[in-house]
């Protein structure tokens, strides 16, 4: 296994548009719902679930007993591979998408396919991918995909799901609020289907490691099985019911990132940089054989962002932000760019 290690030091001070995070930091009303709830006692209790359970479950229009709360979308793919592959069996995924799929899936013993995007357009390889889906024990896909930005609709989900009732599949919708697209109305009719959301993005906690699986109940009581009874902890679990609640603030940020992304297009349109579209918080562009360059020299001026030319040629990914945010990267992207 090669293992995975972000490059997660040095960022303070910078100007973080490397891990889709959201750039400006959570609700102020998720900082004042953890000071009126929060007392010292509350640090030597093991973490009890029942009110963000019931909060959540309200907020996603799903049943009580049909959430799984999760360690961030990590111990959701873990979950799932816990509870559903064993030693030998199939998981499919694609290339490139988020590695923690082949990491979860290796560490269970599982034999891996990945299936790769279309090359030039990077577009979903639907029909490749239904014909490898039919004997696989789980299928991961993100949706919209990271780096690429992909999305596809509910007709493939469908199809993809249809394709084999005994796999696991598991749709990541980690960029959902981006995209509009989402499978959660599925789930009562699909008991093979499972959707993931976390809190790590558009609501800005990453640091406090929450995120939920949706599913049929009979299939969530199989993950807790399978699952750290306290893996989630009594911080996160408060504040989740807090974020939640604000959904104005989602609005506005899910609306400043759309027009950070249309600014991003049209800068990299002026620089004369090939990039893809995306239905997610980032855009992923064609720097070649300066991709490396272009990520450490705009590190030296204070802007990061992820080289992934290890898995797509040339490429670079650079998250959306604000309008504030696109327009200091553009304007150190050009200094770079133009100083060949």
């Amino acid at each position: 296994m090669r293992p995975y290690s972000p490059p997660s030091s040095g960022r303070a001070g910078k100007l973080r548009l490397d891990f889709n995070e959201n750039t400006v930091g959570c609700s102020a009303k998720v900082l004042d719902y953890l000071r009126e709830h929060l007392d010292r006692n509350m640090f030597s209790v093991y973490p009890e679930y029942e009110e963000t359970r019931a909060a959540l479950a309200g907020f996603f229009h799903v049943a009580e007993p049909q959430i799984v709360l999760t360690n961030g979308t990590d111990e959701a793919i873990q979950v799932l591979v816990n509870t559903y592959v064993d030693d030998g069996d199939r998981v499919l995924l694609t290339h490139p998408s988020y590695a923690m799929y082949r990491f979860y899936s290796e560490v269970a013993g599982a034999e891996v396919e990945e299936i790769s995007y279309e090359p030039e357009s990077l577009a979903f390889p639907l029909e490749r991918f239904l014909e490898r889906a039919r004997d696989a024990r789980a299928i991961l896909i993100a949706n919209p995909n990271n780096p690429t930005g992909t999305c596809i609709d509910l007709a493939a989900v469908r199809r993809i799901i249809e394709a084999n009732p005994r796999a696991a599949v598991l749709i990541d919708e980690a960029y959902y609020e981006f995209s509009g697209i989402t499978a959660l109305g599925l789930i009562a009719e699909y008991p093979n289907l499972f959707v993931s959301r976390t809190f790590s993005k558009v609501y800005g906690m990453a640091a406090m490691r929450i995120g939920v699986i949706l599913t049929q109940a009979a299939n969530a009581a199989h993950m807790r099985k399978a699952q750290s009874p306290y893996s989630v902890n009594t911080l996160a679990a408060i504040a989740a019911r807090a974020a939640v609640a604000d959904t104005e603030y989602v609005a506005q940020y899910v609306a400043e990132a759309l027009q950070a992304r249309r600014m991003i297009y049209e800068g990299l349109d002026r620089l004369g940089i090939a990039h893809y579209p995306s239905q997610a918080n980032f855009v992923l562009f064609r720097a070649g054989s300066r991709a490396v360059e272009v990520r450490d020299r705009l590190r030296e001026m204070g802007v990061l962002v992820r080289d992934r030319s290890y898995e797509i040629d040339g490429c670079v990914r650079v998250t959306t932000g604000t309008r504030e945010h696109a327009q200091r990267f553009l304007d150190a992207l050009g200094k770079v760019w133009r100083n060949a």
